[in-house]
Formats: structure tokens, C-alpha cells, sequence
């Protein structure tokens, strides 16, 4: 978020820039709280889901930040309706979401991009907290929590996250955007069984086929793109 939202560059550039970036990932939960009203068209994110991990202040964010940094538009559903925060819930509870995929142990110093992940938070820390210190300046500055401001607002929020200017002594706010940014991208790319991309509108935008195992009719069409709608793991389709 880098810039304002009418500069955003069209979602299949950035779809296109990401896919090759980004590993499936995987799911899991429990938990009880509050149901939130969901953004309008929501149809990805049921409002029967209980979030295993997140509280319902924290579910109310992880809703507003998702809409925001992928959006609906003429090209398609955005983040919240195709699944994403249900996604990014469920990783929470796998051993991504607690760390288990790295070693987690002293010490913890700054560290090169291409060293890996040098955090002593794990993701479910970082959500947990940087929910926390972003609503509690939201309160401060304009009296209202992230998600009960307008848009233009939570553009700017986010954009000075991405540019670490709201940083906390817990966690810098750069490491949080990241967060969830990268998390976003994951869920909205990633197969349908694992909470986001339910309609797979944006393998269908960008063209990916999904877990299509037979291509023997087409190797005759070099250079034509492929007629077929993607397909899930689970065989579910999108024509």
C-alpha cells in the first residue's frame, strides 16, 4: 500500500508478479466468539464461521485489512470474498501460524532478507500484537479502531505500516504489513481447500488451470491460451 488505492496497479499485474513467489500453504481450528457483520458481497467469508484463532476485535481487522489490500473491482471478487481471512484464521493454527517451521531460539538479531525468518514472534504473535498497538493508534488519532474508519483512512494506515513509520517497541510496523500482506497473497492464491480463493477467480484471471492432470488435447495449440477454467484439488470448478 504504497500508494493510494486509485494508483494501485490492476490486480492481474499483480497477481502475475506474485504467483511465482508464493507456496500453497495449509489450514486447521477452533474457538468461540461473537459473530461481526461481514463487508458488503462477502460471500466468501460466511457469517457462520468461528474463528479459531482470532478474538472478534481481532476478526473485525483481519476483515477491513483484507478488503483493503485486495479489493473488488471490474476484474473480479476481492479478498474477503473469496475466503482470504478464513485462510490467513487457519494458518494460525499450524505450525506456521506457531512457528514450528522455524528454529525459534536465542539469538534474535537483524538479519538478511535471504537468511530466512529471523523473528522471535511468531505469525500468531505478530497478528496479536500488531492488531493490538494498530487499533490502539487508531483510538489515539482519530478516536476509532481500524475498521470503523473510511477507507481513505485505512489507505493511509496501512501505507505508513508498509513504510514503517508506525512502529511499536514489540514489533515494527513494517514486519506486521509483511505479515499480512504476504498472508493475503498466499490466501487468494492458494487452493480452495485451505480457506481462501474460493471461486478460484484469480487462478481464472491470471490463467493457472489448477490440478488439471490432462493436457494431451491441447499440446497441438503452442502459444494459444488455455480454454479450460481452473480446477481444485478437490476437483472443485470454476468454468
Amino acid at each position: 500500500m504504497s500508494q493510494q488505492h486509485s494508483s494501485i496497479p490492476p490486480r492481474r499485474s499483480f497477481l502475475k508478479k506474485t504467483l511465482a513467489l508464493i507456496p500453497l500453504a495449509a489450514a486447521g481450528g477452533t474457538g468461540v466468539l461473537t459473530m461481526t457483520p461481514l463487508p458488503a458481497s462477502a460471500a466468501g467469508v460466511s457469517s457462520h464461521y468461528v474463528p479459531a484463532y482470532f478474538n472478534n476485535e481481532e476478526w473485525r481487522f483481519v476483515l477491513a485489512a483484507c478488503d483493503r489490500l485486495i479489493p473488488s473491482d471490474s476484474n473480479g471478487p476481492g479478498a474477503v470474498e473469496e475466503g482470504v481471512p478464513i485462510f490467513i484464521d487457519k494458518q494460525m493454527e499450524t505450525p506456521y501460524g506457531h512457528g514450528g517451521l522455524w528454529y525459534m531460539h536465542p539469538p534474535f538479531v537483524p538479519s538478511a532478507p535471504e537468511l530466512g525468518y529471523q523473528s522471535k514472534l511468531t505469525p500468531r504473535d505478530t497478528y496479536r500484537i500488531g492488531i493490538r498497538g494498530l487499533n490502539a493508534h487508531c483510538q489515539q488519532q482519530y478516536q476509532k479502531a481500524f475498521v470503523d474508519l473510511d477507507h481513505a483512512q485505512q489507505d493511509q494506515i496501512l501505507t505508513a505500516l508498509e513504510k514503517g513509520e508506525l512502529d511499536s517497541e514489540a514489533l515494527p510496523g513494517k514486519a506486521f504489513f509483511s505479515q499480512l500482506l504476504q498472508n493475503t497473497k498466499e490466501g487468494y492464491l492458494a487452493d480452495p481447500q485451505h480457506g481462501g480463493n474460493q471461486s478460484m477467480a484469480s487462478w481464472k484471471l491470471i490463467g493457472f488451470p489448477g490440478a488439471r492432470a490432462d493436457y494431451t488435447d491441447w499440446v497441438d495449440h503452442p502459444n494459444q491460451a488455455y480454454p479450460l477454467g481452473p480446477v481444485s484439488i478437490s476437483s472443485k470448478r470454476n468454468a
